[in-house]
């Protein structure tokens, strides 16, 4: 188990009014120093179906797809202690401050993708900021009960 500094800061403008939250990235998305890389994670190809887009290939189309949709990206956890890339190993987490994102755009709503990035912004970051969050059903891969055109269903509260 090693403890990690998360290695990039979020994904935002000045038109974001939705943000959703991971828990912390993967050992794919800190290679790539970018959100959702493990090309297994659904993540692109439901917010794409969601907005009626191609999926995006390179880190500029998935920035592209974020922020001209007014979405913002970000994890719960600032660093931790994990092994891989398991939420379940996760501990000694300490939160990201979302306030200084808060602040610099309007953000409407929160969303988070998979429990623990719900409950750990419940736990730590919620009281700060008494914004709520929605949970999500994770686009991880191994949220395998969930199926693609399930996923895209529940996202879709994303784009209303």
């Amino acid at each position: 188990m090693s403890y990690l500094q998360h290695p990039f800061g979020p994904l935002y403008n000045e038109n974001s009014r939705v943000l959703i939250l991971g828990s912390f990235p993967s050992v794919k998305s800190r290679e790539q120093n970018f959100f959702y890389g493990h090309p297994q994670n659904r993540f692109w190809k439901v917010i794409a179906a969601v907005f009626g887009s191609p999926v995006p290939v390179s880190i500029e189309e998935k920035k592209q797809l974020i922020l001209s949709n007014g979405l913002a990206l970000w994890d719960s956890i600032a660093s931790c202690e994990i092994t891989g890339s398991s939420d379940a190993s996760i501990r000694n987490a300490r939160p990201n401050d979302i306030g200084l994102l808060l602040n610099r755009c309007k953000i409407e709503r929160i969303y988070c993708n998979g429990r623990k990035s719900h409950e750990l912004y419940c736990r730590y970051i919620e009281p700060q900021t008494g914004h709520a969050a929605i949970c999500l059903p994770s686009t991880s891969p191994a949220n395998a009960q969930w199926t693609l055109d399930k996923l895209i269903e529940a996202w879709s509260v994303t784009a209303s």
